[in-house]
């Protein structure tokens, strides 16, 4: 049975409840970072919840971390602003060696350093990780020189540390392709100016993010995390929880979604009569609820298979995929129970529709979990 974490969840809520949705419309309309809300989660532990207890954090699974971040999303924030703070350290803390853990994971703990920023994508792979280009190479004992350029780089104007991907070993000189990669954990503050550069990323929605250029940037050989060229193995389980989070995020969202639907067609009144006496309406409303809590049970699931330490890519993978279609689903019945006042900003029904249409896309497309499940898991024939 999964801990529910309703202690948590309560807690949660009420620091959210100090966050209205005025808050959010105006850090939107100003392409503002959250910082006051970031700052709130970080005091009160919320993101250091998957740091052992003793490096300063909580020492609690993934299950908490997901009823986190769904609480946080059903209340009407949105956790994209920082919850990378909760699952990119892992690589630290699974790979990285004693020295690297006793220096870094206390400071995150404590929001004294943010690792928020995850450079994987580029502009010429996309989520093709295997072919992506930005190399890493060896300058003596002592360092290894960047080049390259990471796109899609979220939350890096607002992160001291980013965990990097990088290729140390050329393609053609692997056995395999998943070879040859390496995770750094690069210090941004002292490598702006200096070989890095930061460019924003106008987008739709209010997600802080960016592209990264590197140019001869420097970084100590410390940096490297684990051994060299096996950093893809190791950002396959932090997918993983990614994949947990943000599916837990999404039904956050739907709930949103339904509770504003209902709450309206309850309260709207058209020819004399609540909205919500339709059939046209209410059925909708009770579709996105069912495959809401159907999406819910495979998110659970996959958490527990995680925290047991078992295998769970195709699980958090569906967790993801269902998720995502069930809050999208929910976010535009929620415009259409709305009518019209969905467009107003007012109402922050449209704010969150935005929002909510991206997980659809990102950190992985709903067509790709879709290939990976028919080539690994049904056993059907590589697409292309």
């Amino acid at each position: 049975m999964v801990e529910m974490y309703e202690d948590i969840r309560d807690a949660v809520a009420k620091l959210c409840a100090d966050f209205p949705g005025e808050y959010w419309q105006e850090t939107d309309r100003e392409r503002a970072y959250p910082t006051e809300f970031v700052k709130a989660l970080t005091d009160n532990g919320y993101l250091s919840v998957l740091i052992p207890e003793e490096f300063g954090g909580s020492g609690l699974g993934i299950t908490a971390a997901a009823a986190i971040m769904e609480e946080i999303h059903k209340s009407g924030c949105n956790g994209a602003a920082c919850h990378a703070q909760m699952y990119t350290m892992g690589s630290v803390l699974r790979h990285g060696s004693d020295a690297q853990k006793e220096l870094y994971l206390p400071k995150i703990a404590t929001g004294e350093l943010r690792l928020q920023a995850f450079g994987v994508t580029e502009p010429t792979s996309g989520t093709d990780t295997l072919s992506l280009r930005t190399t890493a190479v060896k300058d003596g004992n002592d360092s290894y020189v960047v080049n390259g350029q990471k796109i899609w780089t979220s939350r890096a104007e607002h992160s001291d540390l980013l965990l990097l991907l990088a290729r140390t070993t050329p393609l053609d000189q692997v056995e395999k392709r998943t070879d040859g990669l390496s995770v750094f954990l690069v210090d941004m503050r002292d490598a702006i100016g200096n070989g890095l550069e930061i460019k924003p990323i106008r987008t739709m929605i209010n997600h802080a993010t960016t592209e990264i250029f590197f140019d001869n940037l420097k970084i100590p050989a410390d940096s490297l995390i684990g051994e060299e060229g096996k950093g893809f193995r190791y950002i396959l389980s932090g997918m993983n929880a990614e994949r947990i989070l943000i599916g837990s995020e999404c039904i956050g969202d739907a709930r949103w979604f339904i509770k504003k639907a209902s709450d309206y067609a309850r309260d709207r009144s058209v020819f004399g009569k609540p909205i919500g006496q339709n059939q046209g309406i209410q059925f909708p409303i009770a579709e996105s609820y069912a495959q809401a809590e159907a999406a819910d049970l495979m998110v659970k699931h996959a958490a527990e298979l995680y925290e047991a330490g078992e295998q769970c890519g195709a699980e958090a993978n569906m967790a993801k995929y269902l998720a995502a279609e069930a809050s999208w689903k929910a976010a535009d019945m929620c415009m259409q129970t709305h009518g019209g006042f969905a467009f107003a900003e007012e109402f922050d029904v449209e704010r969150k529709f935005r929002e909510t249409r991206l997980y659809r896309i990102a950190p992985i497309s709903t067509n790709l979990i879709l290939s990976f499940l028919a080539e690994h898991v049904l056993d059907l024939p590589r697409s292309y």
